[in-house]
C-alpha cells in the first residue's frame, strides 16, 4: 500500500472499508493460524502472545472508530497504528476507552469529537454500509469456511466504474496492475532514501522499507542497522521483527 501511495500519487485515493475479522472472537487457534501466514507470507513482524492469552472480543470496536477517525479527515495513521497494536504490539483493543487513549497517543486528532463520534448514529451506519458493502463481493473471493471477503482485498475503481479487484494476499505487480488497469497513473516519483520513508510514513517494518525504497534481500536490514549504528534511526523489536522509526 504503501509503495503504491509513492508511486501512482495523486491518482491514487484510498478509501477504507471495514469489514473487520469477526464480530465475536470464539476459538482464536484459526486466527493466530492466519497471523502467522501472512507474517510468513509478507515478512510483517507479528506476535501472537495476546491472541492466545487475552483475545479482543471482537474486531468491530476497532472498525468502528476507524470510522471515527475519518470523520477528521484520513483515519490511515490511526488504522495504522490499531493495526500495529492487535498484531504485534499485544494491545487488546476492543473497548471504548482503550481505542481512545490510542487516538490520545498518535496526536492530530480532536479527542473530544472522536469521543462523540464513536458513538455516533452516523459513525455506525457508515460502518453497517461498509459491512454490506463487503458482504456485496461475491462468494468465490471469501475465506474458506468464514463467511467473510478475503483480507486483505483492493478494489480499484476507475472513472468508467469498472471494478479491478484483487482479492487476498497478492505481489505488488499484482496491485500495480490492476490500479493501472482502473486509470491510475505512475507520478514518477524517485525511490526514496530510508529516512525520507521513515519521514514520509511514519514506523515500518524491514519487508516495507525494502519495498518502498527498493532494497532487496539483505540490503534493507544491512542499512537499516547502519543508520541504527549512527543514532539516525531506531529498532523496536516487535515479535518476530521490528518496526522502524526515525531517532
Amino acid at each position: 500500500m504503501r509503495k503504491l501511495r509513492l508511486e501512482l500519487g495523486d491518482s491514487f485515493e484510498v478509501i477504507y472499508v471495514m469489514c473487520g475479522m469477526a464480530r465475536e472472537f470464539g476459538d482464536t487457534l484459526p486466527v493466530v493460524g492466519e497471523m502467522l501466514e501472512a507474517a510468513d507470507r509478507s515478512g510483517m513482524p507479528v506476535d501472537t502472545r495476546l491472541w492466545q492469552v487475552a483475545p479482543p472480543r471482537s474486531s468491530h470496536p476497532a472498525c468502528i472508530a476507524v470510522k471515527a477517525a475519518a470523520e477528521q479527515g484520513d483515519p490511515s495513521p490511526y488504522l495504522r497504528r490499531l493495526r500495529e497494536g492487535l498484531m504485534c504490539r499485544r494491545r487488546k483493543l476492543d473497548s471504548t476507552d482503550a481505542l481512545i487513549e490510542e487516538a490520545r497517543t498518535l496526536g492530530g486528532l480532536d479527542i473530544d469529537r472522536f469521543r462523540f463520534a464513536l458513538s455516533s448514529h452516523a459513525v455506525l451506519e457508515a460502518f453497517a454500509a461498509d459491512l454490506d458493502r463487503a458482504a456485496a463481493v461475491p462468494a468465490e473471493h471469501h475465506a474458506e469456511g468464514t463467511g467473510r471477503v478475503k483480507l486483505p482485498s483492493l478494489e480499484f475503481r476507475g472513472s468508467d466504474g469498472d471494478v479491478h479487484g484483487v482479492y487476498g494476499y497478492s505481489d505488488y505487480a499484482s496491485l500495480a496492475s490492476a490500479a493501472i488497469a482502473a486509470g491510475a497513473a505512475p507520478a514518477g516519483n524517485p525511490t526514496p532514501a530510508v529516512e525520507d520513508a521513515l519521514r514520509t510514513f511514519g514506523s515500518m517494518a524491514t519487508a516495507e522499507v525494502a519495498a518502498v525504497c527498493d532494497l532487496p534481500g539483505p540490503r534493507a536490514p544491512a542499512e537499516l542497522w547502519r543508520l541504527a549504528t549512527e543514532w539516525r534511526v531506531r529498532a523496536d523489536r516487535v515479535g518476530s521483527g521490528e518496526l522502524w522509526t526515525l531517532a
